[in-house]
């Protein structure tokens, strides 16, 4: 087939680390079917400049830039991202013979997208990740164009069963919706041993290591981490937490550090590639993450198959994934509650071969043959004539 992706969570010239879980799985993608990306670049980050390459093999990729007032409400983006990508890359997608459209992101992205396949004849699909549900779909002037794009859709993917049940609670009918879980690429993240990747990455050998590993934006739970953190050190005087990524809120970060009076104890690192976050993994007691709102947060899987235990919030996709012996799940915005799951997590013998092997039922090879055979279904149940029985 000839399959068109259009979507922002996928790596640019300006944001290269950007998607990590998409590009590995249109790669494969790519491996079987003539595969482009198209990649909405914010216009604001466009600005910015360049910050390093795009590596994605197997595939043919290009971007557009999505311009917007920035004055005006979100619930004309969709529009904006269409004009924007019909201005300039119209003439090439009425020539291109597509015979479906892939749109990961439900808002702005899908939306626009299920304009543009009614405009062009091609049926589309819908892959829907987290906030783009939990969150977009809140308000009341964007929940009515998710919800008719979502109807509109061959199929709509959910990462999770808990983003399935979203799709469903705004009228797709359940034949139509599909739970896919993310893979893990087991060759890049697998048990090492810990005091090795400790000293790879110049960190103490027996500090108990608390790291996070994502955007530094405040819905990541990024900051209520930082909150529980003084109450670890109360119990653990050697631990370590460490911020792997970058965002918005470095800045507040630091600050809080220092009136909380743990910035010695606190590291800040850029965000690395993503070939290099086993290493970081593998050298952690713990890996945090107590996000607001989740589908299944790629980091989690990928820690659990280098056999580290998680403390995760008890939101979305993520209880779907955690078993009880893999870590502890807390509820969002919850601080206090989330410094004693730390103080007990950092306090137990953890099974980390029994952790790895849980995680290692996540297969990127499964997760295509079941966005393949979507695709697949889609594109032929457009093809068929009038009439014609399934």
């Amino acid at each position: 087939m000839k399959i068109l992706i259009l979507t922002n969570l996928f790596p640019s010239p300006w944001d290269p680390l950007r998607g990590a879980f998409n590009r590995q799985q249109f790669e494969r993608l790519g491996q079987r079917h003539d595969v482009d990306v198209l990649t909405a670049v914010d216009f604001r980050q466009r600005l910015r400049g360049v910050r390093g390459e795009v590596k994605a093999s197997d595939l043919h990729t290009d971007h557009f830039v999505f311009v917007y007032p920035p004055g005006i409400g979100r619930s004309l983006h969709a529009a904006c991202w269409l004009l924007s990508l019909w201005w300039q890359r119209g003439r090439s997608l009425r020539a291109a013979h597509y015979d479906c459209l892939l749109a990961s992101w439900a808002y702005p992205d899908a939306v626009a997208v299920g304009w543009l396949a009614r405009r062009l004849g091609i049926p589309y699909v819908v892959k829907v990740h987290g906030s783009d549900l939990n969150v977009q779909a809140d308000h009341a002037l964007r929940r009515p164009q998710i919800r008719s794009t979502l109807r509109g859709a061959g199929a709509v993917i959910a990462v999770s069963r808990a983003l399935a049940d979203k799709a469903m609670a705004l009228g797709v009918d359940a034949s139509r919706v599909h739970v896919v879980y993310n893979g893990v690429d087991h060759a890049l993240f697998t048990r090492h041993s810990r005091s090795e990747a400790r000293m790879r990455l110049g960190l103490s050998a027996d500090a108990p290591l608390l790291l996070y590993v994502g955007n530094l934006k405040s819905s990541k739970g990024c900051l209520d981490l930082l909150e529980a953190f003084p109450a670890v050190l109360a119990e653990r005087p050697k631990a370590r937490l460490i911020y792997v990524g970058t965002g918005p809120a470095r800045a507040a970060l630091l600050a809080r550090a220092a009136v909380l009076g743990c910035s010695r104890r606190l590291q800040l690192v850029d965000a690395v590639a993503h070939v290099a976050l086993g290493d970081w993994f593998n050298a952690a007691d713990l890996l945090c993450l107590p996000s607001h709102n989740e589908g299944v947060p790629n980091v989690l899987l990928e820690a659990m198959a280098c056999g580290t235990p998680v403390v995760a919030s008890d939101v979305g996709g993520i209880p779907e994934v955690v078993p009880e012996y893999a870590g502890i799940l807390v509820p969002a915005h919850a601080p206090d509650a989330l410094s004693a799951a730390l103080i007990d997590a950092t306090g137990r013998s953890w099974d980390s071969a029994r952790i790895a092997a849980h995680a290692g039922d996540f297969h990127w090879d499964d997760n295509v043959d079941r966005l393949e055979r979507i695709l697949c279904d889609v594109a032929a149940q457009s093809a068929a004539p009038l009439g014609a029985s399934a």
